[in-house]
């Protein structure tokens, strides 16, 4: 019988680098993409506890960080302590020099308000300045948020539906929303990535209760293990095999220029 914990409601940055450390290792060769240059200065929005941005760093480039979770870069505080880390939400950073590139990994499918999240990057770019960026895209964790909201909705729960915490776009969404506000986007991918998580047989609920646990919100403990268990059952022909859960994730990649 899995054995299923509390879902917590704030982000754990010891339960994210130990249990769900793909999330910057699979964002390791978007720096490909970025090519950081010596003497480059670069935003790392949604920094997490720091890795990626300390890859930046190792580039030559003068690399800040920010993320919205304060445990976050507290525990980015503490393995960079070179690095400037601040919390700060998408939707509103302010820089006070403009920087040559924006780069974000796994981090603007949080964000719903995508608008604003794209005015605060190019505000921050200089002119030619480069956003490049990966994240969620449309169809990213279909199967789990079906699961998740056709077994609330048999308990009852109103409008599951609305608990759904993500933005997941289309390239032709996101490009249009760019190139509104003033980017050229020279390249986009959308791409399925099926993801082990780690932990065996717990895999997937410690997944629910790090990435989504809005849709646990209110329900008692006892609720939430029964639901976590439901949608195991309805995932496990699907996304278990030979022990290990699997993330059906899809993910976008954009790089836009500022004009």
């Amino acid at each position: 019988m899995t054995n299923i914990s509390l879902a917590k409601n704030v982000w754990d940055s010891a339960l994210y680098e130990d249990k769900h450390a793909f999330v910057w290792q699979y964002g390791e060769d978007l720096l490909q993409l970025l090519n950081p240059q010596p003497g480059e200065q670069i935003l790392d929005l949604g920094c997490g506890t720091g890795q990626l941005a300390e890859k930046i760093a190792l580039a030559g480039a003068e690399v800040m960080g920010i993320d919205n979770a304060p445990t976050m870069i507290q525990k980015a505080r503490q393995n960079y302590p070179h690095l400037r880390f601040d919390v700060a939400e998408a939707q509103n950073f302010r820089v006070t020099q403009p920087l040559d590139a924006v780069f974000s990994n796994a981090a603007l499918h949080w964000v719903k308000e995508a608008e604003k999240a794209i005015a605060s990057i190019h505000q921050a770019l200089k002119p030619g300045g480069r956003f490049v960026a990966e994240f969620g895209g449309k169809g990213n964790v279909d199967a789990i948020a079906k699961a998740l909201e056709t077994t609330l909705d048999a308990i009852a729960i109103p409008e599951p539906q609305a608990l759904n915490p993500w933005y997941f776009p289309s390239i032709g969404e996101y490009a249009t929303l760019l190139e509104k506000q003033g980017f050229d986007v020279i390249y986009a991918n959308l791409f399925s990535r099926p993801t082990p998580l780690a932990e065996g047989e717990t895999g997937m609920a410690n997944w629910i209760q790090m990435f989504a646990s809005a849709f646990l919100a209110g329900l008692s403990v006892e609720q939430q293990i029964q639901v976590i268990r439901t949608v195991e059952k309805h995932l496990k022909p699907t996304l278990y095999h030979a022990g290990t859960w699997t993330a059906d994730y899809r993910r976008i990649r954009i790089v836009a220029i500022k004009l």
